[in-house]
């Protein structure tokens, strides 16, 4: 698996059968470099809340407010996945002095949008 997208792990494994890791020279590959997806605000994922000066990526119940743009009130992921790149470049245009992520869960789509955020957030490279 280079990188986990809309298809998720579990429908490819449900035909295919389990999926190994892609090999490290694979990076080379679009889409896999470290800084891929970064804002210029630094990211912080699975936040509880934003702090002081923070934009924040709300999922699911979140208050709205300033400076608060939610990917999915309603906890969709796939709601999230379309809006993720639109809100962190909108989030990014605020000028914070980070952008703030709730936690979302790792499962199914989940996945790829995680690997997303660690990317931006400069973590998998």
């Amino acid at each position: 698996l280079l990188r986990p997208g809309a298809v998720t792990r579990a429908q490819l494994e449900a035909i295919v059968g389990p999926l190994a890791e892609a090999d490290d020279d694979a990076k080379r590959s679009p889409g896999r470099l470290a800084l891929h997806y970064a804002p210029d605000a630094p990211v912080r994922i699975d936040a509880d809340a934003p702090r002081q000066g923070e934009a924040f990526l709300a999922f699911g119940a979140w208050p709205e407010g300033d400076g608060v743009l939610n990917l999915s009130p309603s906890g969709d992921l796939s709601e999230a996945a379309a809006n993720l790149f639109a809100y962190l470049r909108a989030a990014d245009r605020l000028k914070p002095t980070a952008i703030a992520v709730a936690k979302i869960s790792h499962e199914g789509l989940g996945e790829a949008i995680n690997d997303r955020l660690r990317r931006a957030a400069g973590f998998v490279g």
